[in-house]
This record gives C-alpha cells, sequence and structure tokens, in this order.
C-alpha cells in the first residue's frame, strides 16, 4: 500500500515498553493526600486491655477463675463491712433502747411498762469516745456500766442511762421539797441546782415518797453521781451510790427513733 504520493510509509519506531513499578519500590511517586490542612489524624488503635486492669483480685491472682473471684470479692466487702461497724460501736458511737421510766419524759420508754408514755421506746446514740477527750460535765445523760450495789438495789443491773448531777468530791443533798443543792469539792456554800428538766409533779412524787428526803451522799474522787429525771420512780446513785469513771461509756446526743422524736438532746 502507498500514500497519496506514491511512496510507502515507514514503520514505526519500536519503543520498549517500561516495566511497572509496584508501590513500595523506589521512584513510585504516591498519590497526593486527599486530607486537607487542619484535619484530625484518625485515632491510633487503643491497646488490649489487661486482664483485672479494674479488679483487685484479678491483678493479685490473675489465674483464679472467675466465679471465686466474684464470691471472695462479696466475702471481703460483707467482712470489711461488719468489721466497720464493730469498729464504730467500740469506739465511736453505739446505740441503746431506754427500757424504763426513770427519765421519763426527756427520753421515752413504751407502754405498758410502768411509768411509760410512749407508744415506741426512744432509740439513742452515745459517744463513746468524748471522756477520752474531755471530763464529764455536770447535767449530761450518760450511759455507763452500773456498780454491783445497783443489782442489790434495783433489782437488776448492766447499762443505765441517767443525769449526771454530782461530780468528784461534791456533796450532794435533796431538801424536803425535793431539790438537789451542791457543795463543791473545793469548799463554800451549798448551792441549789437548776433542773428546767424536771416537771414538778414528778418532784412532788419524789418528796411523796420521802425516801430520800434531807439525804445528802459524798462523791468520792474519780466518781460521780447519776439521778433520773423522773425523781420518783428512778432507782440512781441515791440508792447505790457513785459510779467509778471507769465504768462511763459515752453521752447521750442523739434520738434515732421513733421518727417523731428524732433530734439532738
Amino acid at each position: 500500500m502507498t500514500d497519496s504520493w506514491g511512496t510507502p510509509p515507514e514503520p514505526p519506531e519500536e519503543v520498549e515498553a517500561e516495566p511497572q513499578r509496584r508501590n513500595d519500590e523506589p521512584g513510585h511517586d504516591s498519590p497526593p493526600d486527599s486530607r486537607q490542612a487542619g484535619d484530625v489524624p484518625p485515632p491510633e488503635p487503643r491497646p488490649a486491655r489487661v486482664r483485672g486492669g479494674h479488679d483487685p483480685l484479678g491483678r493479685l491472682f490473675p489465674n483464679l477463675p472467675h466465679g471465686t473471684r466474684v464470691v471472695l470479692d462479696w466475702v471481703i466487702t460483707i467482712a470489711g463491712a461488719i468489721i466497720i461497724v464493730l469498729a464504730i460501736k467500740q469506739w465511736v458511737v453505739n446505740p441503746y433502747r431506754i427500757p424504763s421510766s426513770s427519765m421519763e419524759p426527756t427520753l421515752h420508754c413504751a407502754r405498758p411498762a410502768p411509768g411509760c408514755e410512749a407508744r415506741f421506746s426512744d432509740r439513742v446514740l452515745a459517744n463513746r469516745f468524748i471522756y477520752h477527750f474531755e471530763n464529764p460535765k455536770r447535767g449530761q445523760i450518760i450511759v455507763f456500766n452500773t456498780p454491783e450495789q445497783a443489782v442489790i438495789a434495783c433489782g437488776q443491773g448492766g447499762t443505765f442511762v441517767k443525769r449526771l448531777i454530782g461530780l468528784p468530791g461534791e456533796t450532794v443533798k435533796e431538801d424536803s421539797k425535793g431539790y438537789i443543792w451542791i457543795k463543791p469539792a473545793h469548799g463554800g456554800d451549798y448551792f441549789k441546782l437548776k433542773e428546767p428538766y424536771i416537771q414538778p409533779d414528778r418532784r412532788a412524787d419524789d418528796v411523796r415518797q420521802g425516801g430520800n428526803i434531807n439525804k445528802q451522799w459524798v462523791v468520792p474522787p474519780g466518781h460521780y453521781f447519776f439521778m433520773g429525771d423522773n425523781r420518783g420512780q428512778s432507782c440512781d446513785s441515791r440508792r447505790w451510790g457513785s459510779v467509778p469513771r471507769k465504768n462511763l461509756i459515752g453521752e447521750v446526743f442523739f434520738v434515732y427513733w421513733p421518727p417523731n422524736r428524732i433530734g439532738f438532746r
């Protein structure tokens, strides 16, 4: 075949094809990065969670079966809670129930016990550590372990709740109208004790019984003299003597039951 001029065309020049390079070979031009300036780079993959990372038992015993760890964790939790409660009861605060009418109407006991005025007994908290830092004060309501003479005089002992009246070394006297007089330990004249917590009818009841009228009691050193607010119905230090300091448990500071009685005392 010839072109229009009658001269045969020259054969095309043969060009050797260049072998295709792989992307990872040198000299390969990578496609341009499609990310714009300011774009946040994708997050790096997070390392795998270490077994037991949030489980102390898992860290201590990584080969312990999961079920066993769960049971052991519950046992430790319950035991720890019991220890904390017992420690609080022993050294911080302790609950008590008012069983008798000796502190009426300041603290109620439940009917039908004699002299009780409420449907439910007051339940109170006593501060067990306060007397490690300060001395008991007159007028405080205190929980204490009774001396042995209380069992003989009252027919019962154990733990009592009464009001502190006489301090170490003082002399306590009850006059013919049921009022209390205190002679200081360092000497001096008697002074009349102000007792707004005693109702007149209860003081009169104490006078009618007459067992303690015009009597006086000397409080030994290191001892404390207690009386109930319901004087005529209280078996107290007037009958079984003073209480040594070591027998004091703590000061009553809060009523937590029943709901209508909740509050500080």
